[in-house]
């Protein structure tokens, strides 16, 4: 599979670098199918056992999109969760405080509709329809043509007399018909004359009959109440079902007023209604009146247009939210919705694009109105692709907007001040929380009660700062710094080179990193370090970390890594020369960059994946802790438990030496908590003689585009503990020290547990073992149970340090039935072991 992965990965690329688009998508195509008979495979191996007193081993719950995405203040209105295993969702989280949502209900999935729920579904369109018509001013209801009253009467009870005889004899034959369950029909008497179109588009449309999609094919109604002192800004949002709790999805809080989509708005925002023309003029004469939030669902081939009325003089920032709801898309090219806007004058003129905000996919558009009137807006995916998870929310407002921040960040425990520029802005300058106890990147916004600017990165740092001086472009004009220091600077236009000079001694490792793209700066660096000769030891262009196909850095969200990191062993005592320029040399006031020139000393960053749990009481789970080593620190990391709610122990908790990545394992408390737990942990490690204490973001590993991999940081590491259907028997690891086995030999291990003769059927695996190492010798002894591991002489690799994940599982044979051939044996898991830290030696 991994080979079948790489071949067309390559290809699709190859074919997109050239242009192929058509052909791209047939290739896509013919690998979505072969993904589909190997994700068959997966499922039917998943479902193939059943949990006795470990965790289940079947697919968790899944949400695919929200829509809409986010809410008002203030407000109380529906949401429709599109995912996967989401029967029986019982709760709703949503992190932060100020939002509460209930569940409505669950739809299942829901395929062609039939015959006879198409006919019931146009009748009572047709009732609501001629209710809606009835309702409106005599002079906008369609006219009718002259008619013979008492002929027409006449017919009329002919034809119901015979209708009512059919639809006796119809009632006998055939069962109940109810409407299709789709969120779209829930209050369907009270519809609009637009919203029964839309209805119409959306479910009679061709387009729609498409596969089933079955990631985003179960529907959750939840109802969603935002209070009016809500902050603004990214939520998180997950739903417990009896599966367990699901992944966290964007779900945004908002100041402006919101609408939603109604199709058919392909060719203009208010086409005419099927045999109502009069009617359309009403409806049209009344554009949108800004500010205002559009919510949609961008579906194959679909383009969304919105009208507005605007004045003269306005600023607009138009700004569409997409990628930033959905970060990545396992089965689609690029991986994300990659969303284009463009603005059109009443004449139909377009007036302004834009595909993107700089570096970043979604699209903003900065527009200076001017002339009153009707404007329309345009928003369609780049190649027309489309699905339900295809969502986005555009703003449209004179809400203010940061397009540049100068520094990027500062020193921790030091009043900082950044000044900020860009549209709408009532300020210059934003002062920065430095405080200590925060993360290493934060997140700031303009913020009055008001208006609500967009949200921008800064850094902090806990070494020294200065400001870059110009004229440092050459080695003679360069800057003089101390190690360590943080450079604060900005390239001014595309040729400026900044260069700072540092004397060093031989032997000695710098580490020099720019910390820019990260931190919204357009700056494409291109880093060099040069000896007072001229000569480069080392350069940098864009620095990527990569295992495998998963992408490794602290943001998760980059795709084009443009910051640059280089790590020296200075070759003699002397002068050494930093340079820093962008690689296709642009610059300007919005180029700010923070440059770290210090000793190597070394560093880290972690993330604990999955980002959330579901484990019964008592149960043991394996998690994934990733180091992001930093600076050359290879050594070893503690992992521990803060403010540890009773119950819960971690094992296996030492990320090795070398080891970039190691599983270990969660015990649940005895006693399951009434609500779900956030859980904290922090990564220890003695560097340079000092205790440096780093915390352990929770993230998800989420495919991109059906190869890469990136770690996506959550708000929070949730755990959900739920009630064991049956006793559990407790299971702890004898030895206090990692298990040394010898090359070619076998070392004994003995786990002590309350309950050996739940183990004489039981059979024993390794899950995902170091190459070489196997397990052997099962024996159930008064203690316990013992096993012996091995490591083969062959292909076991000495100095390997890693934990090992051992899992019980029990074979069963059903009871055959007459005339039916013999039912195959059934492997059924029953749990995990805590984790045993081993270390393979050589004899």
């Amino acid at each position: 599979m991994d080979d079948l992965l790489r071949q067309c990965h390559s290809t699709v690329k190859r074919m997109m670098d050239n242009g192929q688009i058509l052909s791209c998508c047939a290739a896509v195509i013919i690998f979505r199918l072969s993904c589909l008979v190997f994700r068959a495979a997966v499922v039917l191996f998943c479902l193939w056992g059943v949990t006795a007193w470990g965790q289940s081993s079947t697919t968790q719950p899944q949400i695919g999109y929200l829509y809409p995405a986010g809410g008002q203040q203030g407000t109380t209105f529906q949401l429709t969760v599109g995912g996967q295993i989401l029967r029986d969702a019982s709760d709703v989280y949503i992190s932060g405080e100020g939002v509460h949502a209930k569940i409505i209900k669950y739809i299942r999935p829901l395929r062609n509709i039939q015959s006879e729920q198409r006919e019931l579904l146009q009748e009572r369109m047709k009732e609501v329809r001629e209710k809606r018509l009835s309702e409106l001013p005599i002079q906008y209801r369609p006219r009718s043509k002259p008619v013979n009253r008492r002929k027409t009467e006449d017919r009329k009870q002919k034809t119901e007399i015979k209708k009512e005889e059919a639809a006796k004899k119809e009632e006998e034959k055939k069962p109940e018909v109810k409407l299709p369950d789709h969120p779209l029909l829930e209050d369907l008497d009270n519809k609009s004359l637009r919203e029964l179109a839309h209805i119409r588009s959306m479910l009679f449309f061709p387009r729609t009959k498409l596969q089933l999609n079955r990631q985003i094919a179960e529907i959750v109604l939840i109802e969603v109440t935002i209070d009016a002192d809500a902050r603004p800004g990214n939520r998180e949002l997950r739903l417990q079902t009896r599966a367990g709790v699901t992944n966290p999805v964007v779900f945004q809080v908002g100041l402006l007023p919101e609408v939603r989509e109604l199709e058919p708005n392909d060719e203009k925002a208010y086409p005419e209604l099927p045999d109502l023309p009069k009617l359309t003029s009403l409806l049209s004469a009344k554009p949108l009146t800004l500010p205002v939030l559009l919510n949609g669902q961008i579906m194959p081939g679909d383009v969304d247009r919105f009208r507005f009325s605007a004045s003269q003089g306005q600023q607009l920032v138009i700004r569409a939210h997409a990628r930033s709801l959905i970060p990545y898309l396992a089965d689609a090219v690029p991986g994300w919705f990659q969303a284009t806007l463009a603005l059109y004058d009443a004449a139909g003129n377009e007036i302004a694009f834009a595909d993107d905000f700089r570096f970043d996919p979604d699209p903003v558009l900065f527009f200076r109105i001017e002339g009153t009137g009707e404007y329309e807006l345009e928003i369609r995916d780049s190649i027309y692709r489309g699905r339900e998870d295809f969502v986005y929310r555009i703003s449209v407002s004179e809400q203010p907007f940061i397009t540049q921040m100068f520094p990027l960040g500062g020193r921790e425990g030091h009043k900082t001040v950044a000044k900020v520029a860009g549209w709408n802005l009532p300020q210059e300058q934003l002062p920065l929380d430095m405080q200590s106890d925060g993360d290493c990147i934060r997140r700031t916004a303009y913020y009055d009660g008001n208006h609500f600017s967009n949200a921008v990165p800064y850094a902090v740092d806990a070494l020294p700062e200065c400001d870059e001086r110009e004229s440092n472009n050459t080695a003679k004009e360069a800057q003089r710094i101390d190690l360590p220091k943080i450079i604060n600077g900005r390239i001014g236009e595309g040729n400026d080179v900044d260069v700072f000079v540092f004397d060093g001694r031989a032997g000695d490792k710098v580490a020099a990193e720019v910390n820019a793209r990260r931190l919204n700066s357009p700056l494409d660096s291109l880093l060099r370090l040069t000896d007072a000769t001229g000569r480069v030891l080392e350069w940098n262009d864009d620095y990527v970390v990569k295992e495998s196909y998963l992408h490794v850095d602290v943001m998760g969200l980059m795709t084009h890594h443009a910051d640059s990191y280089l790590l020296a062993e200075l070759p003699k005592n002397g002068t050494y020369y930093v340079h820093l320029s962008d690689t296709q040399h642009h610059g300007g006031e919005a180029f700010g960059y923070r440059l770290r020139v210090a000793p190597a000393e070394g560093d880290f960053a972690l993330r604990v994946t999955p980002s959330n749990l579901n484990i019964r009481a008592s149960q043991i789970v394996p998690i994934r802790i990733h180091a992001l080593r930093k600076d050359g620190y290879n050594g070893p990391i503690d992992i521990v438990l803060q403010e540890v709610p009773r119950g819960f122990e971690l094992s296996g908790g030492r990320v090795p030496a070398g080891c970039d990545q190691v599983r270990m394992t969660l015990r649940a408390p005895a006693k399951a908590p009434d609500q779900p737990v956030v859980l904290k942990l922090e990564g220890r490690a003695n560097i340079g003689g000092q205790t440096i204490r780093r915390p352990v973001v929770a993230a998800d590993d989420v495919m991109q585009a059906f190869l890469y991999r990136h770690l996506v940081p959550a708000r929070e590491f949730l755990v959900v503990v739920q009630k064991a259907r049956w006793g559990t028997p407790s299971v702890e690891l004898a030895a206090k020290e990692p298990v040394r086995i010898p090359v070619g030999g076998s070392t004994q291990v003995l786990f002590r547990t309350s309950r050996s003769q739940n183990f004489e059927q039981a059979a024993l695996e390794l899950n995902a073992p170091p190459q070489g190492v196997t397990l052997h010798d099962v024996a159930v002894v008064r203690e316990g149970l013992t096993f012996r591991l091995k490591a083969d002489k062959d292909l076991a690799q000495p100095g390997i340090a890693d934990n090992l994940i051992v899992e019980a599982y029990r074979d069963s044979t059903p009871k055959p039935q007459k005339g039916k051939p013999a039912p195959a044996r059934r492997r059924s898991l029953m749990g995990t072991f805590p984790a045993i830290p081993i270390e393979i030696i050589s004899r």
